[in-house]
């Protein structure tokens, strides 16, 4: 199978489709939107979805596109935040569960232990789309579909750009990397895919890699740590923007000049890391786009109907240098 801002919002809540941000929230017991429960006669599609949380303006952009696609194709949306616990995605599908949805799709935590909730949910007849990040089940009868990017793609295109920005340097390139959080698919992948290309190279030495959770806070914490044990970085490579943009703030808190001094290659290309790639403090962004639900609701409508979908919907997604990051903000959606 598919290996596959900082923010704290209420986990477990649940709110309708045609809510564009959250808002006139209701919940119940179980961490579960109170409402319609257990679909509609109407004819009209009753999604679940279990988000991951809302670490980072990749995912708050996610968020957004979701509830705005789904309340475009008229799909009613039960909208749970689970704040980054795996245990809280699990109450908040079971819940779906028991309310009789038409389908459920989520953006799994981490990639492992979720084979006993997606049985019952094969079980009780709800089909399951995941979005985004894989899980590592070996039974693939257990979801219908998975939607999103090639994490390792990624991490092989960041690795790519280090290779040829520093194919004249002298050995060492010392390096440090911030890692997503453990046991996430984009971690996972984003770092293999990285070291396929750079480690076969005796030139580069990877000093530290820990993981900074994807979010601002944590990857600045991480940074300044890595910064005070070795004070002859010359590259950074971040999982994402979000902590790519804390680990700025850490080197110029020690005097540094990010992008010159430290150069740092990103993953996401959200407005805030874009605008920074423009500023020159990143110097290269591989982009991972959150903009899933209009494609997710297209899926979902399908799935319903009993047709055939790809067993992998992946998105189209390209590179930014500084210039092309110029170009772009204008008319940069997230």
């Amino acid at each position: 199978m598919l290996r596959k801002v900082s923010a704290v919002v209420l986990g477990g809540v649940l709110v309708a489709a045609t809510l564009a941000a959250c808002g006139g929230q209701d919940r119940n017991g179980d961490g579960a939107a109170a409402g319609s429960g257990s679909g509609n006669d109407d004819g009209k599609i009753v999604m679940g979805f279990a988000q991951v949380g809302a670490e980072s303006g990749w995912r708050t952009a996610n968020t957004k596109s979701i509830q705005e696609a789904a309340a475009a194709a008229g799909i009613e949306l039960k909208f749970s935040d689970a704040q980054q616990k795996q245990e809280n995605q699990i109450k908040a599908i079971r819940s779906y569960i028991s309310q009789k949805v038409d389908i459920i799709a989520f953006s799994p935590v981490v990639e492992s232990g979720w084979d006993t909730v997606l049985k019952e949910a094969k079980d009780a007849g709800i089909p399951v789309i995941l979005t985004d990040r894989a899980v590592d089940s070996k039974d693939t009868t257990l979801y219908k579909t998975f939607i999103g990017s090639d994490f390792v793609l990624e991490g092989k295109k960041a690795g790519e750009w280090v290779k040829q920005e520093f194919a004249s340097a002298a050995a060492p390139v010392n390096m440090v990397e911030l890692q997503g959080n453990t046991g996430a698919a984009p971690a996972i992948d984003r770092k293999e895919g990285f070291e396929s290309v750079i480690g076969s190279d005796p030139k580069f030495k990877m000093l530290a890699s820990q993981p900074g959770d994807f979010t601002r806070v944590k990857g600045k914490e991480v940074m300044e740590a890595f910064l005070r044990a070795n004070p002859d970085i010359d590259l950074l490579y971040a999982h994402n923007d979000d902590m790519g943009l804390g680990a700025i703030e850490a080197i110029e808190a020690v005097g540094k000049k990010p992008g010159t001094d430290i150069k740092i290659v990103t993953v996401d290309a959200v407005k805030d890391g874009m605008q920074a790639l423009a500023d020159g403090k990143i110097n290269f962004i591989v982009e991972c786009s959150p903009l899933l639900g209009p494609q997710l609701m297209d899926l979902a409508k399908k799935v319903v109907a009993g047709e055939t979908v790809p067993a992998r919907v992946l998105t189209e997604e390209t590179t930014f240098t500084q210039e092309q990051a110029k170009a772009a903000l204008p008319e940069r959606k997230y």
